[in-house]
């Protein structure tokens, strides 16, 4: 009896798939615009765990996106401000836009040469200290490394969309820019897209307001932050991330101003999104 009920289970399985394509359109079976995810995948919740797959595969909508690149620098730093500030972590999470899960990982540490001492400050604000540091690769050297990383993960692949994402416009607008036009470096063209997660969050509540978030004055993008997040979250997140995550009633990963924890906060915080039926759009102007 066991062959006729697993065959009966794949029919019924098969035929719950055709249903739900009728009812939700064929686009959310094909994410991406990867056709071969459709044929593959329709074998597959036939013949193996109907309801898991559907329900993973229903739980948020498409997004633009087949990779959302997430980042998060820390440089030296001290008070007063040292000039020019230096990236001294560089980590990169890869996150599945189907999924939303990490499946990949880049981080490194970079060696400052302009003040290759850090201060006492920067190593409490971050938790980096100087051993970290010293002998790691220049900037020039790690993105290299980054080209070389982005290559073999297939993002370099021109029919591959993915985007950065950041809390905030610092890191590719601010820091990567300032430091690569100081050394005489080229900035890659992918670190020139990205979405701005605060940015996300605002438009998500209170919707573009048609002129552009840096036309506005400072004082009425900070009350417009404020009236958008407190009115998603219930609070204005003053502490960034620790703030979003207290928001959504999530855990905080790891240690404030850590690069490499702070993407793994931003990556929970977009899977929290995701599942609340956000859609990811680029944020950034064009250089």
């Amino acid at each position: 009896m066991l062959a006729p009920l697993q065959t009966g289970a794949a029919r019924f399985s098969s035929y719950l798939l055709s249903r739900a394509r009728k009812v939700l359109g064929s686009h959310l079976f094909s994410p991406c615009g990867v056709p071969e995810f459709c044929s593959i995948s329709t074998r597959k919740l036939a013949a193996h765990s109907f309801g898991a797959s559907m329900a993973a595969m229903m739980s948020f909508p498409p997004q633009r996106y087949h990779y959302f690149l997430v980042l998060d620098f820390e440089a030296t730093c001290d008070k007063p401000q040292i000039h020019p500030q230096e990236i001294i972590e560089f980590p990169i999470l890869k996150l599945n836009g189907r999924t939303m899960e990490i499946e990949s990982t880049f981080h490194m540490y970079v060696q400052p040469v302009v003040h290759p001492q850090l201060t006492p400050f920067c190593t409490e604000l971050t938790g980096i200290i100087q051993a970290m540091v010293d002998g790691q690769p220049s900037l020039q050297q790690v993105l290299e490394r980054v080209d070389e990383w982005m290559a073999k993960e297939g993002l370099l692949d021109p029919n591959v969309k993915s985007i950065f994402v950041t809390c905030g416009d610092w890191d590719l607008k601010v820091m990567l820019p300032g430091q690569c036009q100081y050394l005489g470096l080229p900035v890659a063209d992918y670190f020139k897209q990205w979405i701005n997660l605060k940015k996300v969050i605002l438009d998500a509540y209170t919707g573009p307001c048609g002129c552009g978030s840096d036309q506005r004055p400072l004082a009425q993008e900070k009350e417009l932050q404020s009236q958008a997040y407190s009115f998603a979250m219930g609070c204005w997140p003053k502490n960034g991330l620790l703030d979003m995550n207290k928001g959504l009633s999530l855990q905080h990963i790891g240690r404030p101003h850590s690069g490499i924890d702070d993407c793994k906060n931003i990556a929970n915080i977009m899977k929290t999104l995701a599942y609340r039926g956000f859609i990811f759009k680029q944020t950034s102007k064009p250089f």
